[in-house]
């Protein structure tokens, strides 16, 4: 085996994934490029972009490039890099995830370019598009975070969906009736522990299935939550006032970064949630591969036995990480209340919570990958809605679509075959 061959195989275990055969990616830059050559031929007039809002340093004016033209470049371009993922072939190397990144970026903007183009007046929104993205994907990311931490110990978190909704749940009343948002933030990773003590008890403790548990829980919080809003949040507009009137946490600018054309708006004007989320993740993904809590974490999901013989409580760390796992997606459900200023209504989760636990495995259960699946799923929501707003022929459904399938060929290992903690859900000791 070369050397470069070794440090991308190990590049990959660190994150739980095994490194994808090179002709895998060969195969799926090409069907990229010859998607995008089908764009070009149904496409004419021009697309306008727009780069820039009035608060930015730099107010970019619109960008107007001829349709066919661009999405023709980045066909070339898409056709060059999968002559080189095919050299790269050859001798059994794996192309660098920038690349991955760049094909992505060029599949994407020919299809965006496709979609605006001979649309007249209409500006497909950059900024507005990708802020819309990392909102729709920011409880995904808590719920991600949440995954890993238990799973990366040995617990199979299925209540995801359970302690994003509980998270909203709790978090809009006590905001509502304390009148400030801030108490309701508090409120929130308290409501998924609580969740989180349910699988503690009865999946740790008890050593009933986790999965079932954690269904069930779901089921539970669910029915719990309906019920009360029937019944106490709903009941009167009295009620709704006092106990659900949607307090919004403030959007926070940060000084000169938030002026950045295009990033600034994306990444700095953003809630508190928002940026607490930013130091979760590179605070997670340092610990869990970097420091002596994450090797322990990972000895009790891996070889509890072993990490036992050591000294290592395994039984309380899987508690430990549960709770904390909990404490994170509550945070994440507060986004669809508080960090949106929303009442809270019925099933507000929507299956995020699911959504989430895919985002963790096609991320190989790593902070920073499930972030990244994490974007994939809210990039594809938001550009659902845009392409509906800007009256594209693409269905918006099919759009929808498109993460669900990379994480079916994930899972299935055509991009990477993806490898859980090999103790995760069995009982210890």
């Amino acid at each position: 085996m070369s050397a470069a061959t070794t440090t991308d195989v190990s590049d990959a275990s660190v994150v739980g994934v095994k490194a994808p055969a090179p002709l895998k990616a060969v195969v799926s830059y090409g069907a990229a490029a010859l998607l995008a050559a089908v764009l070009t031929m149904t496409c004419s007039g021009t697309t306008t972009f727009s780069l820039s809002t009035s608060k930015d340093f730099i107010i970019i004016p619109a960008v107007t490039v001829p349709a066919a033209g661009l999405t023709g470049l980045l066909t070339v371009l898409l056709l060059a890099a999968t002559v080189w993922a095919g050299r790269l072939s050859w001798t059994r190397r794996l192309p660098g995830t920038w690349l991955h990144a760049l094909v992505g970026v060029g599949f994407v903007l020919a299809f965006l370019t496709w979609a605006g183009a001979g649309r007249g007046s209409t500006v497909i929104p950059l900024v507005t598009l990708l802020a819309g993205a990392l909102s729709l994907s920011v409880p995904l990311i808590f719920g991600s975070l949440a995954g890993s931490v238990g799973e990366h110990s040995g617990t199979i978190n299925i209540a995801i969906e359970g302690q994003l909704l509980l998270g909203a749940f709790l978090g809009a009343v006590v905001a509502s009736l304390a009148g400030s948002a801030w108490v309701g933030l508090v409120a929130a990773p308290l409501a998924g522990v609580l969740v989180s003590l349910g699988l503690v008890l009865f999946g740790l403790k008890y050593r009933v299935d986790q999965i079932i548990v954690g269904v069930v829980l779901n089921v539970l919080v669910l029915g719990l939550t309906n019920f009360f809003y029937s019944t106490v949040l709903n009941a009167s507009k009295e009620s709704r006032a006092a106990l659900n009137s949607g307090v919004s946490l403030p959007a926070i600018d940060i000084p000169i970064l938030s002026r950045i054309p295009l990033i600034g708006p994306v990444l700095f004007r953003q809630t508190i949630l928002v940026y607490i989320m930013y130091v979760v993740v590179i605070v997670l993904q340092y610990m869990m591969f970097h420091s002596r809590w994450g090797l322990r974490m990972r000895a009790c999901g891996e070889h509890p036995k072993a990490a036992d013989t050591v000294g290592i409580n395994v039984f309380r760390t899987r508690v430990n990480n549960a709770i904390l796992g909990g404490a994170l997606a509550g945070l994440g459900g507060a986004f669809f209340t508080i960090g949106h200023g929303l009442a809270f209504t019925k099933d507000m989760a929507s299956g995020n919570g699911y959504i989430a636990l895919a985002a963790m495995i096609l991320g190989g259960w790593s902070p920073i990958g499930g972030v990244a699946a994490a974007l994939l799923f809210g990039f594809a929501m938001n550009l659902g809605y845009t392409l509906s707003i800007i009256g594209s022929p693409m269905p918006s459904q099919i759009v929808l679509m498109i993460p669900y399938v990379v994480t079916i060929l994930a899972i299935a290992g055509f991009v990477g075959r993806v490898r859980a903690p090999a103790a995760e859900g069995v009982p210890y000791p």
